[in-house]
């Protein structure tokens, strides 16, 4: 490309507008968080048993809180102000069920919207997120000039509307009876590393080496991989992967891997991006569901009568431009009701994180994706995005803290396959051993607290015990 000319500079804006420009906007949804949940708290329980019940925040320019959940009940169900008690237009029309309101002017504050099942339900009975956003997050909620700023904050459904949905074929704990891990054990998994760019044989090569290291149980492939450039399409790469699979583990004793081709596609191409993994020998598959909504479902569905469907990766549907105005726990709970078997969060680091989501957001995430939700199992959290060995140990203490490292797959590509050897050449046998050796004293209790200085703590530790391979790899992670 030829490079681009100079443009004079501008006039400089005014301090002001810069300001408004550059506002935090993450630290202006944790203190919404916080208020909408506290509020939250102290709500009553809606009556769910002929309704999914959206909750809005809502600051609107003229209207309350209450005269804008009746606008958004008019414009996303039936269309009328009025009708007549026991008509099918009555059934099929929304209502406002609480509000609350924050300020003296009344024009900020909370909404509660009853979406009847009538309308939303399927005539065999079926029911499906993408016809749920299509409707409480459609252009009559966010399309409005009334509304200066609305958001999505929850969804609420009976267990009987929650038990419609598919749910993980496997999750958390079917993942580790796959794999033959035990509860105990604490779950790994890496990214292919260069993320594209590289033929079928070189991949297949890569998978291999990192099979052999019989460290990881989940290896996937970037998700800038896209399924059908000209020089690794999907079927050509997949072949020659699943053959390295097959006999890298013949080399493991059998060890199972589940490895995950990144299959998103144009809607019309998706079903053959299936098909094409699975007959490969593919026992996972990974798609983002950025702007192809009802994906996850469709994997589901398509695979739903196999006795070994795919585990399921939903890779960063959540961190995404519809977050600033639907919360990403709204958007993991979706995706837990089409299926998906993992979900990447963000890890915890020891510094500023690379990744939304964060603070009670991130917790929020989690939340939803491990707790109880009708019939449907805990999704395996995966914590990726940054994570290496510098931080795998806060991570190890935050989750033992909770659910325990059962419910979770710690999943690292560049802490892997982006650590040199003292050749300098990229070594993945290197960057795990290095992640071993960091486990290794998380397990021997060398760290039960971590300090803002861990990792300078961590080296010198790793120094005077030889773990050689973590000491390369914190500095070339973090320079220490």
């Amino acid at each position: 490309m030829e490079n681009l000319r100079e443009i004079p500079a501008m006039k400089k804006l005014d301090a002001g507008i810069t300001r408004l420009m550059r506002e935090d906007l993450d630290d202006r949804e944790e203190l919404i968080r916080r208020v909408v949940y506290d509020t939250l708290a102290d709500l009553p329980e809606p009556d769910l048993s002929a309704h999914v019940v959206a909750t809005y925040f809502v600051a609107a320019r003229t209207m309350s809180p209450a005269q804008a959940g009746k606008e958004i009940a008019y414009h996303m169900t039936s269309g009328v102000r009025s009708w007549k008690p026991g008509t099918l237009l009555a059934g099929c029309s929304g209502e406002v069920v609480y509000s609350i309101v924050f300020d003296r002017e009344q024009r900020t504050g909370i909404v509660r919207v009853a979406f009847p099942l009538l309308m939303l339900r399927h005539e065999n009975g079926d029911l499906y997120t993408s016809d749920l956003l299509h409707i409480i997050a459609g252009a009559g909620v966010f399309a409005l000039r009334e509304h200066t700023y609305i958001k999505l904050v929850h969804v609420a459904m009976s267990d009987n509307t929650l038990n419609l949905f598919p749910g993980p074929a496997y999750g958390a704990d079917g993942i580790r009876r796959l794999t033959g891990l035990s509860p105990d054990d604490i779950a790994f998994g890496t990214i292919l590393k260069p993320c594209t760019g590289i033929t079928p044989g070189e991949e297949a090569e890569l998978v291999g080496e990192l099979i052999r290291e019989r460290f990881f149980m989940f290896i996937k492939e970037d998700e800038n991989y896209l399924p059908y450039n000209s020089f690794a399409p999907l079927r050509d790469r997949a072949g020659l992967v699943m053959e390295a699979v097959r006999n890298a583990q013949a080399e493991s004793d059998g060890q199972a891997v589940i490895f995950a081709p990144h299959i998103t596609s144009p809607p019309h191409l998706l079903a053959d991006s299936i098909r094409v993994a699975l007959d490969a020998g593919c026992n996972g598959v990974m798609l983002s569901e950025y702007y192809t909504g009802g994906s996850y479902r469709m994997v589901r569905e398509l695979t739903g009568n196999s006795p070994c469907p795919p585990v399921l990766y939903g890779h960063n549907g959540g961190i995404s431009v519809r977050t600033r105005h639907i919360y990403r726990e709204v958007l993991d709970f979706f995706a837990r009701l089409d299926g998906v078997d993992m979900r990447q969060t963000a890890p915890l680091t020891t510094g500023i994180g690379l990744l939304r989501p964060f603070g009670m957001e991130w917790r929020q995430c989690e939340h939803v994706l491990s707790g109880p939700l009708g019939n449907h199992p805990p999704v395996m959290i995966t914590r990726a995005g940054g994570l290496d060995q510098g931080n795998i140990i806060p991570n190890l203490v935050d989750v033992s803290s909770g659910t325990g490292a059962s419910q979770y797959l710690f999943l690292a590509g560049s802490a892997i396959n982006g650590i040199k050897n003292e050749h300098g050449e990229y070594d993945s046998s290197l960057g795990a051993e290095a992640m071993r050796q960091a486990v290794q004293i998380y397990l021997e209790g060398a760290f039960p607290q971590v300090t803002g200085g861990h990792v300078s703590e961590l080296k010198l530790y790793a120094a005077s015990h030889e773990a050689t391979a973590l000491v390369r790899a914190l500095e070339q992670r973090y320079g220490v």
